[in-house]
């Protein structure tokens, strides 16, 4: 039976923190080398978002500086310090709204046209107008792209899911530091989810949707 084709004028495309402080380095301020391949499958999925004129989201993290609207959430394993803010120990996320960290990478920088959705937490659903705009560009489909796979894309993918989007996971497009859990969400996680499917493999799907 064929793959049921990727519709151009349902489907978006959803940036998930494709953040400088994750990719760069912050003594040269340039794309790390472990980091290229990823966000070369990211260049050639957002190209092919802008030649076929799918709307372009970027999920962006926009944390206050001052910690009021940091994660207090006690949890066994976290990626990030904690920090006694407003009587209360809270997540630090490691950047704040006007930084440099929080900037969208210059190899994806937004067009003024594109929708930009301000977050505080993992799930780019979670108290934003994603969901709404999604819904108001005719989007059934979503192509999710970005980092990190085991929080705020896992995070995101199940809050679609739950939405009744359709969600494209971009195998290559998609990055964590630990190539265990990459392999281990891909394989057993995603799948259950939506589709998993490369960069290329997407194209080909959204190519035959026209």
């Amino acid at each position: 039976m064929a793959e049921p084709p990727l519709d151009p004028q349902h489907t978006a495309l959803l940036f998930f923190d494709t953040l400088k402080g994750g990719n760069y380095d912050r003594e040269t301020r340039k794309l790390r080398a472990e980091n290229q391949a990823f966000m070369a499958s990211c260049v050639r999925i957002m190209e092919a978002a802008r030649r076929l004129v799918l709307p372009v989201f970027y999920a962006q993290a926009n944390h206050r500086e001052d910690g009021a609207d940091w994660a207090s959430a006690m949890t066994d394993r976290i990626g990030r310090p904690r920090a006694d803010r407003f009587g209360r120990s809270r997540i630090h996320p490691g950047s704040h709204a006007g930084s440099w960290e929080a900037e969208i990478v210059d190899e994806l920088t937004p067009r003024p046209d594109d929708y930009r959705v301000y977050k505080h937490r993992y799930s780019a659903f979670h108290g934003t107008h994603l969901e709404l705009s999604l819904r108001t560009a005719g989007a059934s489909n979503v192509l999710l792209a970005g980092g990190a796979t085991q929080s705020g894309i896992a995070s995101t993918a199940y809050s679609g899911r739950d939405r009744d989007f359709n969600m494209v996971l971009l195998r290559d497009a998609i990055r964590t530091g630990d190539d265990e859990i990459q392999d281990y969400f891909m394989t057993h996680v995603f799948p259950r989810l939506g589709r998993v499917r490369t960069v290329d493999e997407t194209v080909g799907l959204l190519e035959a949707g026209r």
